[in-house]
């Protein structure tokens, strides 16, 4: 447990470098800009009020994003008994957030019109594809830290996250192939 010397000084900047990436999930989980934002808001407030039971080992930011992820199940729980209101744009935009400003992200694409390639076929995913995506590919959790957001096995996070990348591999290859006929080069290639 943190003292309460170590615990003043450790709430001021709590958790804070996560912010980007905790956003980058909820929008994969929400699809919409500003719920994603209000999701990340009650994480980081959800997790103030916890923190004084986190051990000082504790990986900070598999729980944050154990709480978003947990939070956003119970929001679609309530949803589930209330009147469904549709919002015709809210997957316009689903993955803006991933590619573009990740450096992983920057290591798979050499061009912007690559990057619309990339957010297209993601947008294309089921959302369980999607998610395990961005929790492997761009935040760079372990398989473990995936298994404990998911409460799955490692072995399911293995098995998803290879479905994923075969089914993202697919649309790519139909995407840039049909940039190759008009002479551009296969990249989809970096993803095996």
């Amino acid at each position: 447990m943190f003292t309460p010397k170590t615990l003043t000084a450790s709430t001021e900047a709590f958790g804070i470098e996560h912010i980007d990436s905790l956003y980058r999930y909820a929008i994969v989980l929400t699809r919409s800009r500003a719920d994603a934002e209000d999701l990340v808001q009650e994480t980081y407030v959800r997790a103030m009020e916890a923190f004084s039971r986190l051990r000082e080992d504790s990986n900070v930011k598999g729980w944050l994003f154990t709480i978003l992820r947990n939070l956003w199940l119970n929001e679609l729980r309530k949803q589930r008994s209330r009147p469904q209101l549709v919002e015709v744009d809210a997957d316009a935009h689903l993955s803006d957030g991933l590619v573009g400003s990740n450096r992983g992200a920057q290591e798979i694409l050499e061009s912007e019109e690559d990057a619309k390639r990339v957010r297209a076929a993601i947008d294309k995913l089921p959302s369980e594809f999607q998610e395990i995506l961005v929790l492997r590919e761009f935040e760079e959790l372990s398989y473990h830290e995936i298994a404990t957001v998911l409460s799955c096995p490692a072995g399911t996070v293995m098995s998803r996250l290879g479905r994923a990348r075969a089914k993202l591999r697919v649309l790519l290859s139909e995407g840039w192939g049909r940039g190759a006929q008009s002479g551009k080069t296969s990249h989809h290639e970096q993803l095996r």
